[in-house]
């Protein structure tokens, strides 16, 4: 945190503009020394910069923001230069050659900000999660956790949980030594409707989905145009198709948008029994992997044979051979596109309803399990007698809120965390 970091923060060149951050303690001697003097605090302002060798780098708008109401919470200047590669490295070149900065590493920047109190954790994957956003969908829940929608909830959890842990605290101190102290007669009642608002929270679509794609798999004995199908709904020659039975050996996946809503389609091996080919074999073991993780599995064998929830869908329908259904969820041709439309729209509607709401904060996996872990203290608190152990329960239950927030935590589970951002951010 001594150091001094700068790096690109726009996109790469060539651009139009290209914007240097620097943060650190030495922030102001950077733009000082390359410009000659200092502007007004959080004024822009254009200088000429020049390099430790008297050369002209460029003329820039520069930024003067000091610590610490900034991003960071650190002091930091920037530099909006054109957006040419010569520019930008002779620019870089330039910082590098001052005293005490360096190029910063991924995710620095925000791993300042969230160091020196600016963001909490929860707000910081959210932001690594806006960063990586590829629909409106994502970009929204992703908006509402960087915005500390959930760190509010948290908060107000938290506060909540100390006003009882108070209450508790206070029967103890006041208790005689022979007497058996009795729970405030609020106690139950307080940690039920926290117990009732987490429940709630838990029962929310969950981030992995957003992220990944609602994955739908598509199954089923050789030859019933399962690639086909795939090729259509992925809008894409992805998969080989033949009349040639066992042509598909492994899965493959391809991510897709539809109305916003973002998929991940898998193509699977055929299912069949009878397997000589050892290959073959390892691709049917693996669609059967990819069934267990399917959110739905479209399967096109025989009816009532897929895996419980499969749609079964009658497809190849412009084959006069094609296998008959009583019963299908939809009837289909992906090579003519009969039925295609109706099946598109029904997956959309499905999907909504795995996933979060617009602008609806969702729990990742992480959060998921340290809010369960709260929910389960609470509930052992809640069915306790003695009040010693509630106490306890109650204060397990915030150090799973302040795990959440990032007030207790593991520099390797940050480090994973600010790996995810790019040089700059």
């Amino acid at each position: 945190m001594s150091d001094t970091i700068f790096a690109l923060s726009s996109g790469s060149p060539p651009a139009a503009i290209g914007v240097v951050r620097v943060t650190g303690p030495g922030a102001g001697n950077a733009l000082r020394s390359l410009t000659g003097t200092m502007p007004e605090p959080r004024r822009a302002g254009t200088a000429r910069l020049i390099d430790g060798e008297g050369e002209e780098i460029d003329h820039a708008l520069v930024l003067w923001m000091p610590g610490p109401n900034t991003a960071t919470g650190e002091d930091v200047a920037e530099f909006h230069v054109h957006g040419g590669r010569a520019v930008v490295a002779a620019l870089e070149s330039a910082l590098g050659d001052l005293p005490g900065l360096r190029l910063a590493e991924p995710g620095e920047f925000t791993r300042r900000a969230f160091a020196n109190g600016r963001i909490d954790l929860a707000e910081a994957e959210g932001l690594a999660d806006l960063l990586s956003a590829e629909t409106e969908l994502q970009r929204r829940s992703a908006v509402a956790m960087a915005g500390g929608s959930f760190s509010r909830v948290i908060d107000s959890w938290r506060e909540r949980l100390l006003m009882v842990s108070a209450s508790l605290e206070a029967v103890l101190d006041f208790s005689d030594e022979d007497d058996v102290a009795l729970l405030p007669p609020e106690f139950p009642r307080e940690i039920e409707g926290l117990q009732a608002e987490i429940g709630q929270w838990l029962s929310r679509p969950r981030a992995e989905t957003l992220r990944e794609g609602f994955r739908v798999v598509i199954a089923g004995p050789p030859n019933l145009g399962k690639s086909t199908l795939f090729n259509a709904l992925v809008e894409s020659d992805a998969a080989i198709t033949t009349p040639i039975a066992g042509t598909t050996r492994d899965v493959l996946t391809r991510p897709v948008a539809i109305e916003g809503i973002p998929f991940l389609f898998a193509d699977t091996a055929g299912l069949h029994d009878a397997v000589d080919d050892e290959i073959e074999a390892i691709g049917i073991e693996r669609a059967m992997e990819a069934l267990d993780r399917a959110d739905l599995v479209l399967w096109l064998g025989p009816e009532g044979m897929g895996p419980e929830g499969a749609w079964d869908i009658a497809s190849q329908i412009d084959r006069e051979d094609a296998l008959g259904k009583s019963n299908p969820r939809h009837c289909i041709s992906a090579r003519t596109g009969e039925g295609m439309d109706a099946l598109r729209q029904d997956l959309v509607a499905t999907a909504r309803k795995a996933l979060p709401l617009p602008g609806e904060a969702a729990l990742n996996e992480r959060q998921h399990r340290l809010l369960t872990q709260a929910a389960r203290s609470l509930g052992e608190a809640r069915h306790e007698a003695d009040p010693l152990l509630a106490a306890e329960g109650l204060r397990q239950a915030r150090l799973a809120f302040d795990s959440l927030l990032g007030r207790t935590t593991t520099e390797d589970m940050l480090d994973a965390l600010f790996g995810r951002f790019c040089i700059g951010k």
